[in-house]
C-alpha cells in the first residue's frame, strides 16, 4: 500500500462534528478504526482451527500465510482508493451505482447486506460455542436457544449506543481478546518441534471446509466502507487504518497456529472451534484455558458490534441515495444512530442464527463472493469511466495490472462457489431471486409513492453523468 500522510490529531481523541439536524457526532479516528476494520475481518485467531481439520498443519499455515496476499492485500487496496474517492455511508454501493447505474447498485447492496446479516448471526453462536465449554449446559436446548437471544439482544443495544463507544470498545476488546494468545505462544516456544509444521494430516482433505475456513477469517475488508461517512478525514485516515490492519490482522492468525501446531501432537479430528482453548491447557494448564474461552467471548462481541454497524450503516446510505426508503436512515435522537438499519439487521441476524455454523459461514461467503465479483468489476470500470476522479490514495497499478490483480482473487472466488453444499446452493439462491425482486418492488414503491425517498436513483444516475469529466464529453462528441 502506498504510504499517505496522516492527519496530526488523526490518532487522538474523537472528533465532534454537528449533523444537519444540530446533533453532535463523534467521529471515527485511526486507532478505533484500525480495531473496528480487525473486528470485520478476523477478531483473533478464534475459528482459524478448522483449517488444520480439514487439511493438516501444512496447508493451514500456508493458507493464513498466502492467503492475505492473494486476497486480502487487493480487496484492501480497492477499498482504500474508492473509499477516499467516494467517501460515504454507502461504501460499495455507491462504487456500483458510479459504475454501472441503479440496478447493479441495488444488487449490489441487497447481496452484501445479506451476507453481512448472515456473518452476523455466526458471532452469538461463536460465543455459545466458547461459553459451553465453561457451561455444558448450553450446549444444547432451550439455554442455548436463550443464551444465543440475550446475546443478540444487549450486543444490539450497545451498538445503538453509537459508533464512537463502539469503536474505543474494540480497542479494549481487541487487547484483551488477543493477549492470552501471546502468553500462550511464549509459554510454547521450548516445545514447539518444528517437523510438526510439515504435516500433511492423516486424513481426507476437506476442501470446502478448509476454502470456506480461509475465506470467512480473511475477508470482509470492504465492510468498512459503509462507515466512510463517519470516519474523521477519511482520505488520510482510510490507507494507513487498511494497512495496520492486514498486518496486525495476519500476525493475530498466524503466530497462535505456529505455536499450537509445533508444540501439541493431538488427532486432527480435535482441532474443531474452539480448540485453542484445549490446546492452551495441554500447553500452560486449565488458567490459560479459561482465558482464552474468556478472550473468546470479548472477541465475539468485537465481531458482532463491528459487522452489526457496518450493515446498519449500508442501510442508512442505500437510504440517502434513494436505493431504499427514507425511513431506514432515520436516527435516534438521542445517540445520533441509524436505529431502524441496526433494529433489522439484529432482528435478521437473529433468525438466521439457528442455522448451522458451518451452513451459516458457507452461506455469508457465497453471497459475499457474488457480490465481490460486481466490486471487482466496477473498480475497474470506474477506473476507465472516470480516470480523472479524485482518488487520495490511488493503487499504483495502470489498467491491465489492476486487472491481473483483480483475476487472482477472481479464481479463488470460483472454488468457493465450487465446494458449495446443496443448501449453501438453495439460499443463495433464493436469496439472489429475492434481490433481483426487492429492486423491482421498490421501484414499484417509488413509482406509488408508497414510501417517502429521499431522491431517485433515475437523478442521481443523471447527476453522475453531468459530473463526468469533461475531457469524457469532448471524446463522446
Amino acid at each position: 500500500m502506498a504510504t499517505t500522510e496522516t492527519s496530526r490529531d488523526s490518532h487522538e481523541l474523537p472528533v465532534t462534528t454537528t449533523d444537519s439536524s444540530g446533533s453532535t457526532a463523534k467521529k471515527l479516528t485511526l486507532v478505533p478504526l484500525i480495531f473496528l476494520i480487525y473486528f470485520e475481518v478476523a477478531g483473533g485467531p478464534f475459528g482459524e482451527e478448522p483449517a488444520v481439520q480439514a487439511a493438516g498443519p501444512l496447508l493451514a499455515i500456508l493458507g493464513f500465510l498466502i492467503f492475505p496476499f492473494i486476497w486480502s492485500v487487493p480487496e484492501a487496496l480497492i477499498t482504500a482508493e474508492l473509499s477516499t474517492a467516494f467517501p460515504g455511508n454507502g461504501g460499495f454501493v455507491i462504487w456500483a451505482h458510479r459504475a454501472f447505474g441503479a440496478f447493479v447498485g441495488s444488487m449490489m447492496g441487497s447481496l452484501k447486506y445479506l451476507s453481512g446479516v448472515i456473518n452476523v448471526a455466526s458471532f452469538p453462536v461463536l460465543c455459545v460455542t466458547y461459553l459451553e465449554k465453561l457451561f455444558p449446559v448450553l450446549e444444547s436446548g432451550w439455554p442455548r436457544n436463550v443464551c444465543i437471544f440475550a446475546t443478540t439482544v444487549v450486543l444490539s443495544f450497545l451498538n445503538y449506543t453509537g459508533l464512537a463507544i463502539v469503536g474505543y470498545a474494540a480497542v479494549v476488546l481487541g487487547l484483551v481478546s488477543l493477549s492470552p494468545f501471546l502468553v500462550m505462544s511464549a509459554i510454547a516456544i521450548p516445545k514447539i518441534q518444528p517437523h510438526r509444521w510439515g504435516s500433511l494430516g492423516d486424513k481426507q482433505k476437506d476442501w470446502n471446509l478448509y476454502f470456506n475456513t480461509l475465506f470467512w477469517n480473511l475477508n470482509f475488508w470492504d465492510n468498512v466502507s459503509t462507515l466512510a461517512g463517519e470516519v474523521d478525514n477519511p482520505q488520510k485516515t482510510f490507507p494507513l487504518a487498511l494497512l495496520v490492519a492486514v498486518i496486525f490482522t495476519c500476525l493475530a492468525y498466524l503466530i497462535p497456529l505456529l505455536a499450537v501446531t509445533g508444540a501439541v501432537s493431538v488427532d486432527q479430528s480435535r482441532w474443531e472451534t474452539g480448540f485453542h482453548a484445549e490446546a492452551a491447557e495441554m500447553i500452560a494448564g486449565t488458567w490459560l484455558k479459561i482465558w482464552i474461552e474468556i478472550g473468546a467471548v470479548l472477541s465475539s462481541i468485537g465481531l458482532f458490534e463491528a459487522q452489526l454497524s457496518s450493515s446498519a450503516y449500508q442501510l442508512e446510505g442505500m437510504a440517502e441515495l434513494g436505493f431504499l426508503p427514507k425511513f431506514f436512515g432515520v436516527r435516534s435522537k438521542w445517540f445520533n444512530t441509524p436505529w431502524v438499519g441496526i433494529l433489522l439487521s439484529a432482528l435478521m441476524s437473529l433468525g438466521l442464527s439457528y442455522m448451522n455454523f458451518t451452513d451459516i459461514i458457507s452461506s455469508a461467503n457465497f453471497l459475499y463472493t457474488l457480490g465481490m465479483y460486481l466490486e471487482f468489476a466496477s473498480f475497474l470500470w470506474l477506473r476507465k469511466k472516470l480516470p480523472e476522479l479524485k482518488r487520495p490514495y490511488r493503487v499504483p497499478l495502470n489498467i491491465p495490472g489492476l486487472v491481473i490483480m483483480c483475476l487472482v482473487p477472481s479464481a479463488f472466488l470460483m472454488l468457493i462457489i465450487v465446494f458449495a453444499t446443496k443448501i449453501v446452493y438453495l439460499i443463495c439462491g433464493l436469496m439472489t431471486v429475492g434481490s433481483v425482486g426487492w429492486y423491482f418492488l421498490i421501484n414499484y414503491f417509488r413509482e406509488k409513492k408508497i414510501f417517502e425517498f429521499n431522491q431517485d436513483v433515475d437523478f442521481l444516475d443523471h447527476v453522475n453523468e453531468e459530473q463526468r469529466p469533461k475531457h469524457e464529453e469532448d471524446h463522446d462528441s
